[in-house]
């Protein structure tokens, strides 16, 4: 079954370290974006290829628990976060490049159900759509929350 991907950028005014050091600060990330509940680390120290954890994010009104591990690191430029749910396959990729304002940031996210059952395929026809834009709206606000707390700003 083919995937689903969405893309969320922003420029943000701190240079790529400071950002980075957000990014991957996971025993902080509760408290810096406004989505995940808690984080439970499960193996590894500090952020590198190999580190798991649980974490529990409030989406759709209710609260989800995924367990997640880097699978990629090259600080501060690129990361890549997976996780696996009921068959689907998660990516999340982090690209950050220096600009003269600071730090443009992408996130590329994909979702990828190899042998889907009857149930998958019809919930990927009815709610693909609807869910790859609440998804879209979920990375911009994490966006949003990375920048506030690297430029320093309080959250809204």
């Amino acid at each position: 079954m083919p995937g689903h991907s969405v893309r969320a950028e922003r420029t943000i005014a701190a240079p790529p370290e400071r950002v980075w050091e957000i990014i991957t600060d996971l025993d902080f990330a509760a408290e810096v974006m406004s989505a995940i509940v808690k984080v439970e680390r499960l193996e590894g120290e500090g952020y590198e290829v190999g580190v798991r954890w649980r974490e529990t994010r409030r989406m759709f009104g209710r609260e989800e628990s995924e367990e997640m591990w880097v699978d990629a690191a090259e600080a501060p430029r690129t990361t890549t976060v997976r996780a696996e749910s009921r068959g689907t396959h998660y990516v999340t990729d982090f690209t950050l490049a220096p600009v003269d304002e600071g730090t443009h940031v992408v996130i590329d996210f994909s979702a990828q159900t190899p042998n889907p059952g009857p149930a998958q395929r019809l919930g990927w026809l009815v709610f693909g759509r609807a869910g790859m834009k609440a998804t879209r709206k979920a990375l911009e606000q994490d966006l949003a929350d990375i920048a506030a707390a690297a430029e320093g700003v309080e959250p809204s």
